[in-house]
Formats: C-alpha cells, structure tokens, sequence
C-alpha cells in the first residue's frame, strides 16, 4: 500500500482509439492516446488502482497508479572512448591558447 502525499506515476487515457482523428496514421489510430502524469497520492492505494493525485500545479487527475516515487530512466547512451579523447585534447588546445 502507498501512502497518502506520495509522489507517484499515474497513465491516464486522454482519448479511446475510435476518438482520435482520422488524420493520422492507421497504426497509431488503433491505440488509444495515453498520458502520464506525476503528482502527490491523494489516497493511499496500490499499484494498478485507479488512483488520483494532485499535481505540482495544484490540479487533480484521475488514472492507473503505475509507480511510486518515479525517477527519469533516460541517458546518454553507452560509453564512448573517442568522446574522453576528444575532451582531453581539446582541454589541452584550450589550455595552450591561454598561455
């Protein structure tokens, strides 16, 4: 169970598949358009409920409780050697036209 005030994930569906507009492609007409949005824990609930939460902004929202205290996932890719190299020599370069 998740607590009240807790800063959580919900998906909320904005519009159902036979909603949206014909103007755009048919694979993407078949699914329906699906938001997430973060916020406070109006309720204590647990994962899969039907939840609502209050946003930053102060408004409420209603869906899918799908995670609690979310982060970002996202990054920069792999590691890449020739990028640190690159960063050294320019660093030297800068370095020499300071002198």
């Amino acid at each position: 169970m998740i607590e009240k005030g807790t800063w959580v994930k919900i998906e909320k569906v904005l519009l159902k598949p036979e909603e949206r507009t014909a103007k755009i492609p048919p694979e993407t007409k078949k699914v329906p358009y699906v938001i997430h949005v973060c916020g406070f824990l109006k309720e204590k609930a647990n994962i899969g409920d039907e939840a609502t939460i209050i946003s930053k902004v102060g408004r409420e929202h209603t869906g899918k409780l799908i995670e609690s205290e979310p982060s970002f996932k996202h990054n920069f890719g792999d590691f890449v050697q020739e990028l640190v190299d690159i960063g050294c020599e320019v660093r030297k370069e800068l370095e020499q036209l300071n002198e």
